[in-house]
């Protein structure tokens, strides 16, 4: 912090700011060492910068930092895999027995990773699982990182930008949500045909780099109808109980109230859930074929006839999941 100070105090009568990680924000606001005239000048970002200076213009080194930490993280992963995966899967609170029947399998944890987020949820492992689904290569992640819990968007989200250095070309996202469409049962699943989303932000805001995408994404299809037309052909065959539908995020912990999903039903939303919808709005950016698959764990405030509990969710969710398994090593033996 002395530090800090000093390297101010040699800014007497420039403009200041003040650029740190989101963790260190509060500390920072409430030092005595950080005179109250330059907390006006506190600005937060999820990941440490730089300034850098180029034709005069001051940038922060945000968009080189973003690439520079995806590269090395994803040389890590490079350097322990022995496949090459070109799908990978999301795996929802509760939905993690996927991943027992991934074969030839070897993992590794997430705070093993080097700029890797790290779960904080139950329900969810925190960790990459490798191997074979099927005949198919494939990535696992055993928990998801989710806004609700402090992650700004660009973590969320980080997990998807080095699957496609890794080469992945399709993510089958999975989730546990409440149902809003009176035609759910708990343990339904849930082909997501689009989403609503209602967080009052988005996974791509920011300075856009062109070495990933587009500045202005098409979103027309959020979830590929290919893999959709793919994905419904089994449960039929499989006898599993499995819908269509919209799925509408919001940001969580809390559970919604009883106002909020009629708000949602009338905007047409079949589903309600606390992530998803950032990871899937960032591999469209990046040219990633989406399968959204949610597991409806409980019925939304207002049409449920019991509160809420995590507990519950997770249990259902537990028993859904060998339908969901069954669904997912059934598409992916098709890509």
């Amino acid at each position: 912090m002395q530090a800090i100070k000093e390297r101010f105090e040699r800014l007497e009568g420039k403009k200041k700011l003040i650029i740190t990680t989101e963790k260190d924000a509060t500390r920072l606001q409430h030092h005595p060492a950080l005179a109250e005239t330059l907390k006006p000048y506190l600005y937060i970002l999820p990941i440490e910068i730089e300034f850098y200076k180029i034709n005069n213009i001051y940038l922060t080194k945000i968009l080189l930092a973003m690439l520079e930490l995806i590269q090395e993280t994803a040389a890590y992963l490079k350097g322990r895999m022995h496949t090459q995966p070109e799908t990978a899967i999301i795996l929802g609170t509760g939905l993690g027995s996927l991943a027992t029947e991934i074969t030839e399998k070897y993992e590794i944890k997430y705070e093993e990773i080097p700029n890797f987020p790290v779960s904080t949820v139950e329900g969810h492992s925190g960790k990459l699982i490798f191997g074979k689904l099927g005949k198919k290569d494939v990535m696992a992640m055993q928990g998801r990182f989710h806004y609700y819990e402090g992650f700004s968007m660009k973590e969320v989200t980080y997990p998807v930008y080095v699957m496609k250095l890794l080469g992945v070309k399709t993510l089958v996202v999975t989730n546990a949500c409440g149902g809003i469409d009176r035609s759910l049962v708990p343990g339904d699943l849930m082909l997501l045909t689009d989403h609503i989303n209602m967080l009052g932000t988005n996974s791509l805001i920011g300075p856009n780099d062109e070495r990933f995408g587009v500045r202005f994404p098409d979103m027309t299809e959020a979830y590929s109808l290919r893999l959709r037309e793919l994905a419904k052909r089994w449960p039929p065959k499989l006898d599993i109980p499995c819908k269509e539908g919209v799925y509408a995020i919001f940001s969580g912990p809390c559970y919604e109230t009883a106002a909020e999903i009629r708000a949602y039903r009338a905007l047409g939303a079949d589903a309600i859930g606390m992530s998803t919808v950032p990871e899937s709005i960032a591999a469209n950016y990046l040219g990633l074929e989406v399968l959204g698959i949610a597991c409806i764990t409980n019925m939304a405030t207002g049409i449920a006839e019991r509160k809420h509990s995590h507990e519950e969710v997770l249990a259902v969710a537990d028993r859904a999941s060998s339908h969901l398994c069954r669904l997912v090593e059934r598409v992916i033996e098709k890509l």
